[in-house]
């Protein structure tokens, strides 16, 4: 853990915090702004740090991270001002003159720990959040992402106020102690496993948490769907960053008068998008390390490969690959896949589907491709995710109107654009009472204005 003093640490933004000089909306700006130029000013050294880990093109990597981040920053910035504004609402009669309003405070000092799959996105985007709602904030990056980690360390100290953002790199002793100060907020980017164990930690000092988890996402092709369109943005999302996408669709659960159909779409998806030699595409990338190489290795033995299959653990290369025939016992239908590795399982029916989605944990996003609305809207209104998208899948992070996040098992609370900044502050009504009128009617003894009480009784709310 190095000689770094965490309690020290938190101490000095807690001391920082309360100075105020986090809670103007010159200051957020100012950080948003920079936040916006880090990117920029430092986007090929992120390009760089992608490739070294995840052999990430730059296209996806702008998608998913480095233009995102960039983005997220300036869309903060554009709305602060609405965002900071309190809200104003009704003032019951019994309390005029006055006015009533929720106002949006800061939470303080807060921890965020990110994760390795996008690792600019899924530290950056909280992090906008956290400045958005007037706080400081210690950025924890994944260890695992060993390239990235060290370009968000470089970046944040040489932009950002000093004294309101720090990072600690490190793996899980330098989380675990991390864990032991007091925050006003975690956030956390990861699996539900991980989360349980954060979430233990922050209830020894009831701090509030939000927890941005996994799932297994199913994804439902029904047999009036457009057969062809489903395929491929299916492919696309499945296969984008060699399957490292916590919102990409897991499994297919599809009629099966269009399973063949839809199977032959899906290779020929796969070959368009990355030729003969997917090793070879410059837009294919490759698994996180070697741990999570064997673990999908060990999936391709499940059910019966209709294309793909083909490894290469020195190159950390499993190829975009197909499985029907899989049991729901089997390993790949236990755990989220977090790879690119799609299983094609048939359901007979509607009801089938909602069974099947329902007997699950909830999943972070579910996807339904169907041009009967009645279909869609029997799912959707049977079923539980944390998102969800129609005739499409995995894109609602990138829309800032729309809460992003899961529940459940999948995780509890929403962030991205207004939601982001509201995760991190605290709702705090507020009364405004006038001093000037204040009438003996609502003070002892009662019993002298009894008939004037009970009319106050029926105004009042």
């Amino acid at each position: 853990m190095g000689d770094l003093d965490y309690t020290g640490l938190v101490a000095a933004q807690r001391s920082y915090y309360l100075t105020g000089a986090t809670r103007s909306v010159q200051w957020r700006k100012a950080q948003l702004h920079a936040l916006a130029t880090m990117v920029t000013e430092n986007s090929e050294a992120m390009y760089d740090a992608l490739w070294h880990d995840l052999r990430r093109n730059r296209y996806d990597a702008d998608l998913m991270d480095v233009a995102y981040s960039a983005k997220e920053a300036l869309h903060a910035l554009r709305h602060i001002d609405d965002w900071m504004k309190p809200e104003r609402v009704p003032t019951p009669v019994i309390m005029e003159p006055g006015h009533t309003e929720v106002r949006r405070d800061p939470l303080g000092v807060t921890l965020i720990i990110g994760a390795w799959n996008e690792p600019f996105m899924l530290t950056l985007a909280p992090l906008v959040a956290a400045i958005a709602g007037g706080n400081t904030a210690v950025i924890k990056p994944s260890e695992v992402a060993v390239a990235c980690s060290k370009v968000v360390a470089d970046m944040i100290p040489r932009y950002l106020d000093p004294q309101a953002f720090a990072v600690v790199e490190g793996a899980v002793p330098e989380t675990t102690a991390l864990l032991e100060q007091n925050w006003d907020l975690i956030f956390f980017t990861g699996s539900p496993g991980v989360g349980k164990i954060i979430h233990q930690a922050a209830a020894k000092q009831l701090t509030p948490v939000v927890l941005e988890l996994g799932g297994k996402n199913p994804t439902v092709v029904h047999s009036s769907a457009d057969l062809r369109t489903a395929a491929r943005r299916i492919a696309y999302m499945r296969y984008i960053n060699a399957g490292h996408i916590c919102t990409a669709p897991d499994h297919v659960l599809i009629w099966p008068e269009a399973k063949d159909e839809f199977l032959d779409h899906l290779k020929d998806a796969i070959r368009e998008f990355y030729g003969e030699d997917p090793q070879a595409s410059p837009d294919f990338g490759r698994v996180i390390n070697e741990r999570t190489f064997d673990r999908l290795a060990g999936y391709l033995t499940n059910g019966t490969i209709v294309v793909g299959g083909q490894t290469d653990r020195a190159d950390r290369y499993v190829a975009p690959t197909v499985l029907v025939g899989v049991s729901e016992d089997d390993p790949v239908m236990k755990e989220e896949i977090f790879g690119p590795i799609l299983p094609v399982i048939e359901v007979a029916s509607v009801d089938e589907v909602i069974d099947w989605v329902n007997r699950h944990p909830e999943p972070l996003g579910l996807y339904v491709f169907s041009r009967d609305e009645q279909v869609i809207e029997r799912i959707l209104d049977s079923t539980e995710s944390g998102d969800a998208v129609v005739n499409d899948c995995a894109l609602q992070p990138l829309i800032p109107e729309l809460p992003f996040g899961g529940v459940g098992n999948s995780g509890m609370g929403k962030y991205h654009g207004r939601f982001g900044f509201e995760a991190f502050t605290n709702a705090r009504g507020v009364l405004y009472h006038a001093p000037f009128v204040d009438p003996d009617i609502k003070y002892p003894p009662y019993g002298e204005h009894k008939g004037l009480h009970e009319m106050i009784g029926r105004l009042a709310p």
